[in-house]
């Protein structure tokens, strides 16, 4: 029988969020029931409430989480109830033509839940990110379930869902940082950091953060950067570019996704460097730079959408780096908060107090 949950629901455009019943419908077909333990509050969650995304009002918010399987539909394989799961959002196909040559994590044809929650009164949501998981229970497809060990916390488990995931994969994945490489990350909010993370991971030999906040670059130094500029005091290129032999970074990783920050990273890589863009601009945002720049300095301009994450592979090792303590996920958890504290965990997003507030069901 559908069931009625809390969940925490952007009804219009800007408005604070609200407390509303949500009707989760028994799974169908490759469908499957979440009761969600814990989901972290993420700057995605916000352009949602703004309209950034999409104005299809109203919108179930949240997406960044992890829980249990309660219920499974038709078909349902990949997991089964009681499992331990995180979320993801994307859900590959396996059919596409990514995913027939061997690329999964750039499937085209991703998917998620066929069927709608609802409020009471039979409104359709937009779960965010095909997700919905600030709610006591969510309806997803199987192919966005991925479990891992249960010895992981979910309050840190779910970050991967999303932001950790964008920067871990920023570095590893996408920028292929390897030992010795010298890399650079612009901005150090949470994606930024889970990027210097990666780094670190990889065993990149030196490790710059560059923000205009020097609160963020000290949090920046717990995550293993050895070295931090701030970019309102110094020529953020010119600093890369001294702590770097003169040459510049192996790779320059930009986690704001700003014209003015982009063309930072495009000039303080060495030459036949990486950038990465895991920040995300705002459509109407222009690039202006010679085009003999980018033929005279070769190297590689990629962008980075959730890490270029695989999730079964990725979600379960990095649980299991964080279980052998090489992975400092708990670093990243300022507050553990309620369902009725989103709005004012919104606002300290807003102001840079948190990494990453989560809520806990």
């Amino acid at each position: 029988m559908p069931q009625k949950v809390r969940g925490v629901v952007a009804l219009e455009k800007g408005a604070p969020v609200s407390i509303e019943t949500i009707i989760i419908p028994d799974p169908g077909p490759g469908e499957v029931v979440v009761k969600i333990a814990a989901c972290g509050v993420c700057h995605t969650d916000l352009h949602y409430r703004e309209g950034a995304i999409n104005d299809q009002f109203p919108f179930l918010l949240g997406h960044e989480a992890a829980g249990h399987v309660e219920l499974v539909g038709e078909g349902v394989t990949e997991v089964a109830v009681g499992d331990y799961v995180i979320l993801n959002w994307r859900a590959v196909c396996g059919t596409c033509r990514a995913c027939l040559r061997g690329r999964p994590w750039y499937c085209f044809s991703t998917h998620n839940a066929h069927q709608s929650m609802t409020l009471e009164d039979g409104t359709p949501l937009s779960p965010a990110l095909g997700i919905g998981a600030f709610a006591d229970k969510t309806l997803v497809a199987a192919g966005q379930c991925t479990k891992v060990d249960p010895a992981a916390t979910p309050q840190v488990a779910g970050l991967l869902g999303c932001g950790v995931m964008a920067g871990l994969g920023a570095a590893l994945n996408t920028g292929n940082v390897s030992r010795g490489d010298s890399v650079a990350v612009i901005g150090c909010g949470g994606v930024g950091d889970a990027a210097i993370a990666g780094a670190r991971l990889a065993g990149a030999g030196r490790i710059i953060a560059v923000d205009v906040d020097d609160r963020k670059l000290e949090w920046a130094k717990e995550f293993g950067a050895t070295h931090t500029i701030n970019s309102r005091e110094r020529n953020a290129v010119e600093a890369i570019q001294e702590l770097t032999d003169g040459n510049g970074a192996d790779v320059v990783i930009d986690a704001v996704g700003r014209p003015e920050t982009y063309e930072q990273a495009f000039y303080a890589r060495d030459l036949a460097g990486t950038v990465v863009l895991v920040g995300v601009p705002s459509p109407d945002m222009r690039l202006e730079l010679p085009l003999i720049d980018f033929f005279g300095r070769g190297g590689s301009l990629k962008s980075s959408w959730y890490g270029d994450c695989l999730p079964s592979r990725d979600f379960p090792m990095l649980i299991d780096l964080y279980l052998q303590g090489r992975l400092p996920l708990d670093k990243f958890v300022s507050e553990e908060i309620g369902l009725d504290d989103v709005e004012a965990a919104f606002e300290k997003m807003h102001h840079g107090d948190v990494l990453r507030s989560v809520v806990v069901l």
